[in-house]
């Protein structure tokens, strides 16, 4: 990267051979990021397992990072989760012990997004300062940090849904959307991660890197579809496989009026879109390893496939254990952060699929 192509704050002077551990240093911090959102997702999938993304019904972004420090706090804080629909439909005569417990989960929630925040902004400023950044990696991360504050107000609006007359958890289609950003997020941490300062390999047809494409598309649809079977708990009933209600296309897929919000609603047809592109994914994935592994034999992105398609094949597995245990907390956490990491390969992926060739000598060399 030459010294004109830097948003550079730093004297003209500066050694250029500082240049490949700077990228090094921002390469290793987008990673790091990445690994801190699927800690958060992770979080956020027990703070919902656990039935605790209610406990805290005010949004306050800057006050709220503390936590009730006495007796009468504490008292206050429950005598607001009381007023809920959620506490007088579900949990009557809950304990302030049980409150507690629900309130930790929600308020650590909270408290890693504001750490995430931090982590991600005060690097984000050194690294430009110093003329770390090219302009294109910079105002792409201007852009994932415009999303993570969309992230932070979109998680307000979807706890906000669940404290309405007659609710008694957040609106499936706000979860989803919640969950869908958090992961267009890590898939973009890891887009770039994987793409500063590498070149692919000759991966052969340029079919493959569309298929890569395809795959990482594929597999954002997927959580979002997750998010809705999570929202509307949809994995409580039809839990056999792979048939539903004894059958493979089970009835009353569009029983619902309008039709459209069956796609939502109707947790018959939110589940048979989940398992239906459970295997879809599944089949593009090994046919995406099987056509590298022809047609690019040897190379890392040969390599890359067959692992992602080793991914998906494992991770296919443990929604169906998921799904026929009924959703047991560790069964369903370990299903959420197995999908991020399929996502994670498939971005990276997908990107150095993407990525310059290198030159011929160095192929060659190599």
């Amino acid at each position: 990267m030459s010294s004109t192509s830097t948003l550079s704050l730093a004297p003209a002077t500066a050694p250029v051979a500082t240049a490949p551990r700077s990228r090094r240093a921002v390469r290793t911090w987008l990673f790091v990021m990445a690994a801190l959102v699927i800690a958060m997702v992770a979080v956020g999938g027990a703070t919902r397992l656990t039935g605790s993304g209610l406990s805290i019904t005010e949004w306050k972004p800057v006050t709220g990072a503390i936590p009730p420090l006495s007796g009468q706090a504490w008292a206050e804080e429950f005598a607001k989760y009381q007023a809920t629909p959620q506490y007088k439909l579900l949990n009557q005569g809950m304990t302030l012990s049980d409150f507690q417990f629900i309130y930790g989960w929600e308020w650590g929630h909270r408290l890693l997004g504001r750490l995430i925040g931090l982590a991600f902004f005060l690097p984000l400023l050194f690294f430009w300062w110093r003329g770390q950044l090219d302009r294109r990696l910079g105002l792409s991360l201007l852009g994932l940090g415009a999303l993570g504050g969309l992230q932070g107000a979109v998680g307000w609006i979807m706890v906000a849904s669940g404290l309405q007359p007659g609710m008694t958890a957040v609106a499936p289609i706000k979860l989803a959307l919640h969950l869908t950003l958090a992961s267009a997020i890590y898939a973009g941490l890891v887009w770039l991660a994987a793409g500063i300062d590498r070149r692919r390999d000759d991966i052969g047809p340029a079919r493959l890197s569309r298929t890569a494409l395809v795959l990482m598309g594929l597999v954002l649809v997927q959580i979002a579809l997750g998010g809705l079977v999570a929202g509307s708990k949809a994995g409580l009933t039809y839990n056999t496989w792979p048939l539903m209600d004894g059958s493979l296309v089970p009835t009353g897929l569009f029983s619902g009026t309008p039709w459209i919000e069956n796609f939502v609603d109707n947790i018959t047809l939110v589940q048979f879109n989940h398992r239906l592109t459970a295997y879809a994914l599944l089949g593009l994935a090994v046919f995406h390893a099987v056509d590298a592994r022809r047609r690019a034999p040897g190379t890392g992105a040969a390599r890359r496939a067959t692992a992602l398609a080793g991914l998906v094949a494992a991770q296919a597995m443990l929604g169906i254990v998921t799904l026929l245990l009924v959703v047991p907390l560790w069964a369903g956490l370990a299903h959420q952060i197995a999908a991020m990491l399929v996502l994670g390969m498939a971005s990276a992926h997908a990107r150095l699929c993407r990525a310059p060739r290198a030159p011929a000598a160095a192929l060659r060399a190599a």
